[in-house]
């Protein structure tokens, strides 16, 4: 007959709590399930009451919880420093620093001590689970439940079964999981499973971006918080992952996969190694008020801000181009004061840029936004043209038509003899080299990128991407005048990509190549990289906005220059493009649409 595995989960023990584990505890026992945690030593014990007493307070005074249920959830909490006291637990998790022998230790004392109906779990975010299971006498009982930081507001688990794993155990897991209030999310045991294994990557790779002086670490930021909607850009992640940590989880993941990728840049052991290890140090990346704190201190590489005397005088905008980028860019700078002159092909197609922004602008009277009155002296701005010999005036012309270096580079040869001569020309390609249409002017010195993103009216990024050839003083011109319009400018150089499409697509391409590898559901991996990671969208459905087919293009422009055997796309991606499957616009992609 076979053992019995406890069904409902009414008694929890923890081993090690440290940050995690306190963070456990907290949120276990403020669904009403008592938790008995085990530490070191007496002086461990009171350390991490006294964290758990820290956060309730802060909830406290915050309004979140009263004193009545900050003494009710302290009342379920019991610190110990013998095994014994998880005899009766119905689940005992191991919280333990991510050291696979001293994992194995502890599930072995685990073991020792609980009913033969309880279950075991690991919180590990890297290591195999397996091989923690072994070190028990119930490897069918053991399952990786791996919480995300701060365990007491991130919703998502991580619900590991091995190959070994009841279902039944599954389940209750999976019910406990539910009781206290979050996500599960069941993946097989490899490491990284489905959150970190496409998270380090991107964090991996924004590191090497800063190590190689290609942007600023606020650039890295800014560019992925504005041009990708992230709550926090990847280094201040890295910072507050702890930089340790990310060398330990990355080391494991790449035993596993032997992809470069995966392994750690020389820097983060650097600064490991001189305990500058994040936020929990006061040092590492970013400089803290102290450790522990989130509040960052200003250092020698923080950038001056921009001169607002350098554009001053500039008056007027010229806008090649009449899709949605080019309307977004007229009315941002209609917006913001500026004479902007619109060229397309035809006079109809100029004169429907200013109808799209009229049509914008009185959403935004509608809305209380904006008033009658400025919107007429906005509209009054913009002067739509067919000869592209009216953008003379302009002090600052923007290309924005189709992505091809052939079409770009013969407007820029015949653009550049029409403006004066100090004049700064620029183009919005995501992923085309910007030298190219410098080196078709008469004036490569003066010739820039300006990548602002979909819609332009909305989203606050814009990259500044100079070439060999692009001189200081333009440099600076450009950071004035994104200043003025309202955006946020970032540098960086002139590589396929630029900051935010080099990281981001791909992370893209990982997701649809862990897709492929059918090790987890589209569903599954969207609520991993939102709910674990904080990302606004899942891959899939971020895919499925931008497009699939233009995804794919960015991700074949990413490996040929890169040449990466990581970056190659997805057979998968190129499949459903061939077929027609181009994300909402199709009604189709990875997900179907009505």
């Amino acid at each position: 007959m076979a053992e019995q595995v406890v069904e409902k989960i009414t008694k929890v023990g923890i081993v090690g709590a440290g940050t995690m584990g306190a963070g456990i505890a907290e949120i276990v026992a403020s669904k009403g399930i008592p938790v008995t945690f085990v530490e070191v030593d007496e002086t461990a014990v009171e350390g991490a009451y006294e964290r758990i007493r820290s956060s309730l307070e802060r909830q406290v005074n915050r309004d979140k919880i009263d004193l009545g249920e900050r003494d009710a959830i302290l009342g379920r909490i019991e610190g110990d420093v013998s095994y014994d006291a998880l005899a009766e637990c119905d689940l005992v998790l191991e919280a333990v620093p991510e050291r696979l022998e001293l994992k194995q230790s502890v599930f072995e004392r685990i073991d020792a001590v609980i009913r033969p109906d309880a279950i075991i779990a690991t919180n590990t975010s890297s290591l195999p689970v397996m091989d923690l299971a072994v070190h028990s006498q119930r490897s069918n009982r053991v399952v990786g439940f791996h919480f995300f930081n701060p365990a007491q507001v991130m919703k998502l688990i991580e619900l590991v079964r091995t190959v070994v794993t009841d279902e039944s155990v599954v389940e209750a897991a999976r019910g406990f999981a539910a009781d206290i209030g979050k996500t599960p999310v069941v993946v097989g045991d490899r490491a990284g499973f489905i959150a970190n294994q496409l998270l380090f990557p991107y964090l991996n790779q924004a590191v090497g971006m800063v190590e190689d002086g290609y942007a600023t670490k606020e650039d890295v930021d800014n560019a992925m918080k504005f041009g990708a909607g992230l709550p926090m850009g990847p280094i201040s992640t890295v910072d507050l992952v702890g930089i340790d940590t990310m060398v330990g989880i990355m080391d494991a993941i790449h035993e596993q996969f032997e992809d470069v990728r995966f392994a750690p840049r020389p820097i983060l052991s650097r600064l490991a190694g001189a305990d500058w290890r994040g936020r929990k140090t006061g040092n590492g990346f970013y400089r803290y008020e102290e450790a522990g704190s989130s509040r960052v201190l200003a250092d020698d590489e923080t950038r001056d801000a921009a001169d607002p005397e350098l554009v001053k005088d500039w008056t007027t905008v010229g806008v090649l181009g009449t899709g949605t980028m080019a309307s977004g860019i007229v009315e941002v700078c209609a917006k913001a004061g500026l004479d902007v002159i619109v060229r397309g092909r035809s006079a109809e197609k100029a004169e429907a840029v200013a109808a799209k922004v009229s049509k914008s602008l009185q959403r935004m009277v509608d809305k209380g936004r904006m008033s009658e009155e400025d919107m007429v002296t906005t509209l009054q701005r913009i002067k739509p043209t067919a000869d592209i010999a009216d953008l003379a005036p302009s002090d600052v012309v923007v290309e924005a038509v189709a992505e091809d270096i052939e079409i770009k580079r013969g407007l820029f040869a015949e653009l550049a003899p029409h403006l004066k001569p100090e004049a700064v020309l620029s183009t919005t390609t995501s992923s085309l080299p910007v030298v190219e249409c410098a080196m078709a002017t008469d004036r490569p010195n003066r010739v820039l990128g300006l990548h602002f993103f979909n819609p332009a009216a909305v989203m606050k990024l814009v990259e500044i991407v100079p070439t060999v050839r692009t001189d200081d003083e333009v440099v600076e011109q450009a950071r004035a005048f994104v200043d003025r319009i309202g955006k946020v400018g970032v540098l960086c150089g002139d590589q396929a990509g630029f900051i935010v499409n080099a990281l981001l697509f791909p992370y893209l391409n990982d997701a649809v190549k862990m897709l492929e590898s059918h090790y987890a559901t589209a569903e599954e991996i969207d609520t991993a990289m939102r709910l674990g990671c904080g990302f606004p969208m899942g891959p899939f459905q971020l895919m499925d906005v931008v497009g699939l087919d233009i995804s794919l293009a960015i991700v074949e422009a990413l490996q040929e220059e890169f040449r990466q055997p990581s970056f190659e796309p997805a057979p998968l991606l190129r499949h459903l493009v061939e077929t027609g499957f181009l994300g909402r616009k199709a009604g189709r992609g990875f997900y179907v649409y009505s």
